[in-house]
């Protein structure tokens, strides 16, 4: 901790020293937040929000996008293993199950198990940018935004192009990649194709991942425009320790369908899209892996959804306005075959307020065939009080529907509980933000209370876990962060850009008297994130990012990562990465020992 500190004290004397000697500035780029209904420059948004852009995602030492969101401020990346072959993502303590995945606003959620939420299938290479909105937001996305929500967002090609890559790595690492842009007219398309691979870093840890990703737009005219999505993913890996550390032996195999088609209308102040999508996951889990007879799980889900929202734009603001139909199906020779239905309906509005401010309040009601009509609220309030200074707060009630596996699973180590209730929570946040041509900082507290948390517990070491309706329990928390971008016309070696954050949670569990609970305090306490990214005679790029990781009843840990970049942007680039150079033994999930420093590099293509 006091090696961090000092570090970050270094950095803010590096960024006087550095912008005394440097007068030209560097606009940071305007960012639209693109949520379903309304649309927010990042700059007016009353709420914690990370941006992560392609060229991040580029140079950031990392495999995957699990990875890269390992080094996103108060999210908890929990891997089961290398390129995020499995991994649980968090959002301020929260679960895997209480986080909220999407593609261009498409919901991802399985209703077997939250384990599955990361299964994206697109590739890292034809991800333009990542949002990350952190506290509630069932109000804006619906059920399962308990904590946060992740948007994943890509873009058509205006023009044609090509970009390939190859690496390789220890543990028998390779992959490869290749993306196409072949507009047509105005019919703009995209193909994107992935492989990844390994030995595996431990016992029976290999994997193999394959994504498949096409998105195609037509416009029709100034009024109308069609877009559509097929994708599909790939995995099948050894999970030794993955679930148990009694059975090494565990491999699982897991395919991932996603088509989705969508219209949108605009015109003059009327904005209106509908979407229809449809979602398959098939999963098989076998206990031996060479033996499915001994205990296997063979699950497949269906979910068919349609969504239209809209926005309409008038003197009195802006409105908003949505709903939703969807039904999720699960086949599963553990599970059963079961059926349920969802109904949602939005509606929000915003409004500006003594020239500087902003409200924005709304709800989302939500209905299910198990558990009939809930109603979801929140709002949002913001003050512009100079230029460069904002402060904000609000306040929103989120839900979670408990998944099949919650309800109904029979296994040696886990028992579901068919008497679950949904859970809910209550959300309040309040921070400040600072935003210059060169700078972003924010400094935020939230506080997160629910009297029905759904967690896994046991009586004895000896019984299974089994979920519960816990009676209370509390998550605030502090978070902090900076990012400054230098700005020089000049050769050699230079700091392109430094980052600082600190996170910190604390949790009160009211726990049931002799229980042991199995996810509730694992979440993150301390988490320190610092990184700094450096170029010489802009085609060199150093990037270094370095994190401190402390969750709640778990051994502290230091990772130090970094990735060089040679010519990144010309035709022929070549890339070095190195994770954990700290050569740190850490275990983020399961009782997976995660590998400690190794090394990958490779070759990539772009032509234009």
């Amino acid at each position: 901790m006091r090696k961090f500190c000092l570090l970050a004290i270094a950095c803010l004397q590096l960024v006087r020293l550095y912008a005394q000697e440097d007068s030209t500035t560097v606009a940071l780029e305007e960012v639209v937040i693109k949520e379903n209904r309304l649309e927010i420059p990042f700059a007016k948004s009353s709420r914690n929000i990370t941006i992560i852009h392609k060229p991040e995602l580029e140079t950031t030492p990392a495999r995957s996008l699990q990875e890269v969101l390992a080094f996103t401020p108060g999210v908890d990346v929990r891997q089961r293993g290398v390129s995020g072959v499995q991994a649980d993502v968090g959002i301020r303590g929260g679960s895997f199950e209480q986080t909220l995945m999407l593609v261009n606003g498409i919901k991802l959620t399985d209703p077997q198990t939250g384990h599955h939420m990361m299964n994206i299938p697109v590739p890292l290479g034809s991800i333009d940018r990542v949002d990350i909105l952190k506290g509630p937001a069932s109000r804006i996305y619906g059920q399962n935004a308990y904590t946060g929500a992740i948007n994943i967002i890509t873009t058509l090609p205006d023009e044609k192009g090509l970009q390939a890559g190859l690496y390789g790595g220890d543990f028998g690492m390779r992959g490869g990649n290749v993306q196409l842009a072949l507009p047509v007219g105005k019919f703009r398309q995209s193909l994107a194709v992935s492989h990844d691979a390994s030995n595996g870093h431990w016992y029976n840890s290999d994997y193999k991942v394959s994504n498949i990703f096409y998105e195609g737009g037509f416009t029709l005219n100034d009024l109308h425009e069609v877009k559509t999505l097929l994708a599909f993913t790939s995995r099948d890996f050894g999970a030794n320790g993955f679930y148990s550390s009694a059975f090494p032996e565990q491999w699982e195999s897991i395919q991932t369908y996603l088509g989705a088609i969508s219209h949108t209308y605009e015109k003059n102040n009327l904005w209106i899209n509908s979407r229809a999508y449809w979602r398959r996951n098939e999963d098989e889990f076998r206990l031996f892996r060479e033996d499915p007879a001994f205990f296997q799980n063979i699950h497949t889900t269906d979910i068919t959804a349609l969504e239209i929202n809209g926005r309409y734009e008038s003197s009195a603001g802006t409105s908003g306005f949505g709903a939703e139909g969807r039904t999720e199906k699960i086949d599963s020779n553990n599970l059963g075959e079961r059926e349920r239905t969802l109904l949602g309906v939005f509606a929000e509005h915003r409004v500006n307020f003594l020239q500087k401010g902003d409200l924005r309040a709304g709800v989302y009601s939500n209905y299910y065939s198990e558990y009939g009509w809930r109603h979801f609220p929140g709002a949002e309030i913001g003050y512009q009080v100079t230029e460069i200074m904002r402060l904000y707060g609000n306040y929103g009630v989120s839900f979670r529907i408990p998944t099949y596996t919650d309800l109904y699973y029979v296994g040696p180590t886990n028992i579901g509980n068919d008497a679950l209730e949904p859970e809910k929570a209550v959300n309040y946040e309040m921070g400040i933000k600072l935003g210059g041509s060169n700078l972003r900082a924010e400094l935020v507290y939230f506080n997160r209370h629910t009297n029905n948390l759904i967690e896994w517990a046991r009586a004895d070491a000896a019984d299974p876990w089994q979920p519960q309706n816990f009676n209370e329990v509390t998550f605030q928390g502090l978070e902090a962060g900076l990012m400054y971008k230098f700005s020089s016309t000049e050769n050699g070696l230079r700091i392109e850009e430094i980052s600082a954050s600190y996170n910190y949670i604390d949790a009160n569990l009211v726990e049931q008297e002799g229980q042991e609970t199995r996810y509730a305090l694992n979440a993150l306490r301390h988490q320190i994130i610092g990184g700094v990214r450096v170029s010489y005679n802009q085609s060199v790029e150093l990037n270094l990012k370095a994190r401190y990781i402390e969750r709640m009843m778990l051994d502290p840990y230091f990772l130090l990562d970094a990735r060089v970049d040679v010519h990144r942007m010309k035709k022929l680039g070549y890339f070095a990465e190195c994770s954990n150079i700290s050569n740190a033994e850490y275990i983020e999930a399961g009782t997976v020992q995660m590998p400690g420093r190794w090394f990958r590099a490779g070759v990539n293509f772009r032509l234009k």
